[in-house]
C-alpha cells in the first residue's frame, strides 16, 4: 500500500511539473524531463543538472540567460532535469527490486 502511494504522489509530481501551467513550454519541460532533443543554448545546463549536478556552475546559468531564458524558465527547466533523472534512477531501482525478488521467489 505504502508503493502505491509512493507511486501515485511520484506520478502527480511529474504531471504537474510536464503539463502544469509555466512559463517554459511543455515541450521545453519534456524535453528537459527526457534529457533529450535539448537546445544547444540549454544542453550544457540541463545535461549537467541530470547528469553531474556538482558541477554546475554560475557561467552554466549565463550561458542559457544570454540566450534569453528567464530565471523562472530556468528554474521550471532544471526542476524537470533533476526530476526526470531521479526518475530513472527510482524505475531502474525498482525494476532491480522487481528482478532480485523475482530471483529469489524462483529458487
Amino acid at each position: 500500500m505504502a508503493e502505491e502511494n509512493t507511486r501515485s504522489i511520484h506520478q502527480r509530481l511529474v504531471e504537474r511539473i510536464l503539463q502544469g501551467s509555466g512559463q517554459a513550454s511543455k515541450d521545453q519541460r519534456r524535453n528537459a524531463f527526457d534529457n533529450a532533443d535539448l537546445s544547444d543554448s540549454l544542453k550544457p545546463l540541463l545535461d549537467k543538472v541530470a547528469t553531474k549536478p556538482a558541477q554546475v556552475t554560475d557561467a552554466d546559468f549565463a550561458r542559457a540567460s544570454d540566450k534569453g531564458f528567464t530565471d523562472d524558465q530556468l528554474f521550471e527547466l532544471v526542476v524537470c532535469a533533476a526530476v526526470g533523472q531521479s526518475t530513472r534512477q527510482y524505475e531502474s531501482g525498482l525494476a532491480a527490486l522487481a528482478e532480485a525478488t523475482a530471483d529469489n521467489e524462483a529458487r
